[in-house]
């Protein structure tokens, strides 16, 4: 096929216009507006004004359906992060959450994708093959595929992990990222002691035993590393996208209430994202705009239909006083463009049932 100049996903001829028939409009401000968007809200959108809410269903049954789940009720699991609890999977990612107190006894190997620590509780140390690095609340770590490690938390900590499953995971230009140091720390722990590895490749582990410990680098160089950043560092306080694949994005979001005012504390309007499944973990605020969602918790809304603005919110359920919430909402954001399936491990009481009928 021959082709002659270039191509875009809309025409240029249509871009900004507005249709509707004076007749229909509905008076003043009234109806109910939404936004539907390709490409994440990055390509082509545009904002349509209904009669009806568009989230003013009365049953919604089958796989699409928006879940909520309070990951604070997952009772301790196993102290392997790589089999730690499965909260959702597809063919390009896994989701996975983990909670550590204290030293992990063995090291680990992804060899089935890179992976992404989004530490929600805690502090403490990590150790690879890089060298050492501290790590607090609010850290997005980011560990390349093969790469050997291993946590020490200075308390119970909490973390949210994503696997690019046989991908590599491409960096935001914008952001500077920390790496790790061949420090003293990362010396002193060097011994001849016995160490076990475990590695995962196709959710299966391999276990091998080496009679010393083998993060035992005394120097490194190269653009291939474990790397750091924590959302308070980041320039953009709004939403700033941090790694990517083809099929994955993985961002932060930050808002300031308070700031912002009672108008920007809830979003304005319903959106359908309608190229990816969209995963959002709550890790710091109050999150006016989603009543009964605290930290802690996701919430998922794979793509085909409209989801937004909660009836708490149209209902205006503000505190009366914004003094006693938080400065800051702080949001961990996943789109996948493969279909995620919620495992079918999750146990009961952790779902919020009625998450569904809250819009």
């Amino acid at each position: 096929m021959t082709t002659h100049g270039e191509f875009s996903p809309s025409p240029a001829s249509f871009r900004d216009q507005t249709r509707h028939n004076p007749a229909a409009r509905p008076q003043g401000e009234g109806g109910f507006e939404r936004e539907m968007g390709r490409e994440g809200f990055s390509g082509p959108t545009c904002h349509l004004r209904h009669r009806h809410p568009p989230t003013g269903w009365t049953s919604f049954e089958g796989p699409l359906r928006p879940r909520a789940y309070d990951l604070s009720k997952l009772a301790a699991g196993p102290s392997c992060p790589l089999q730690a609890r499965r909260l959702m999977h597809s063919r390009s990612a896994e989701i996975r959450f983990w909670r550590l107190d204290g030293r992990m006894q063995s090291l680990v190997r992804n060899a089935d994708g890179d992976m992404m620590i989004f530490v929600h509780n805690g502090q403490g140390h990590l150790y690879c093959d890089f060298g050492h690095m501290a790590f607090r609340d609010g850290d997005y770590l980011l560990i390349p595929r093969g790469s050997l490690w291993r946590l020490e938390t200075e308390e119970p900590a909490e973390f949210l992990m994503v696997e690019a499953t046989n991908r590599a995971f491409l960096l935001a230009d914008s952001v500077t990222f920390t790496r790790p140091e061949i420090d003293d720390a990362y010396l002193q722990q060097q011994d001849e002691k016995n160490w076990i590895v475990h590695i995962k490749r196709e959710s299966a582990i391999s276990t091998l035993t080496y009679p010393f410990n083998p993060l035992d680098t005394v120097e490194w160089k190269g653009d291939l590393s474990v790397l750091g950043i924590n959302w308070r560092d980041l320039r953009d306080r709004g939403s700033q996208a941090l790694f990517a694949t083809d099929r994955l994005e993985i961002g932060n979001f930050v808002r300031h209430p308070k700031q912002q005012g009672r108008a920007a504390a809830r979003p304005a309007v319903c959106h359908s994202n309608d190229d990816v499944d969209e995963l959002m973990f709550y890790h710091r605020g109050a999150f006016l705009a989603c009543e009964n969602i605290h930290p802690g918790m996701i919430t998922f809304h794979p793509s085909g239909f409209p989801h937004g603005m909660d009836t708490g919110g149209a209902a205006g359920n503000h505190p009366a006083s914004y003094d006693s919430i938080p400065d800051e909402e702080v949001v961990m954001m996943l789109d996948s463009r493969d279909m995620l399936h919620v495992d079918d491990t999750i146990p009961g009481g952790v779902e919020w049932k009625g998450y569904v009928h809250s819009w």
